[in-house]
């Protein structure tokens, strides 16, 4: 007969680290943004002191919150990070971001599927403000891969789906560089980057109105229309 142990309940200091990892997923904590000092967090969690230092130094250990002596705590810039962690995460095994854009393309218009089904005004709120930003961005000539990082998180999230969400989670470093390096060449025409905001709306419109074929189609298009984008770069 298998020997069973005893059920622990999860750490405090793991929903603490999750909690707060979660919000910089999503953009409600931004890059620069300072966390709450330690006696704030304390009244707000209603926990201990020593279970938030401990998700803090995990936060930093992941490498996305850092101590600024004298200062506080602060989620870290994208610019603080590995240029290509595609390689460190692979073991320096060759990978391009045509085979992380195909990854995406079965991952993420499954969440778009499962996010139209499932997705609360909660869900959908950040998802909004992501795009408003996107789109704001692009019309005065800019943009910012982490709205975009943010949007497709976001969906990730309103999936509801446990396995789904630890898989993007997980994929995050790379989701952020491969959107970053996507839209470095997209933006050579500012043709381009209306039509992704165009195909945002349209993922976005698919999950507001729970249509989870036409979610599944907006996502279909957006990510096959970057995979375009670079195939035709390779063959010109």
């Amino acid at each position: 007969m298998p020997i069973f142990k005893a059920v622990k309940p999860q750490k405090v200091s793991d929903q603490v680290f999750e909690q707060i990892r979660d919000l910089i997923f999503r953009g409600q904590l931004k890059p620069g943004e300072q966390l709450p000092p330690e006696r704030e967090l304390v009244r707000t969690l209603g926990i201990s002191r020593p279970p938030i230092r401990e998700a803090i130094n995990r936060l930093v250990a992941r490498g996305l919150v850092e101590h600024r002596q004298g200062q506080g705590t602060f989620v870290r810039s994208p610019s603080s990070t590995p240029d290509n962690p595609l390689k460190a995460v692979l073991d320096g095994q060759e990978a391009s971001l045509m085979d992380l854009l195909e990854v995406r393309l079965g991952l993420e218009c499954n969440a778009a599927v499962m996010a139209a089904r499932r997705a609360t005004e909660e869900d959908i709120a950040p998802l909004k403000e992501s795009l408003q930003r996107m789109v704001s961005l692009i019309k005065a000539g800019d943009y910012d891969f982490n709205e975009d990082t943010y949007f497709h998180i976001g969906i990730a999230y309103a999936t509801k789906n446990t396995v789904q969400m630890h898989i993007m989670k997980n994929l995050y470093d790379l989701i952020r560089y491969g959107i970053k390096e996507s839209l470095a060449h997209l933006y050579e025409d500012p043709a381009n980057m209306e039509t992704i905001c165009t195909q945002h709306e349209a993922i976005l419109d698919a999950i507001c109105r729970h249509d989870p074929q036409a979610a599944f189609e907006a996502m279909h298009r957006h990510i096959t229309f970057v995979i375009d984008f670079f195939t035709r770069r390779t063959t010109i």
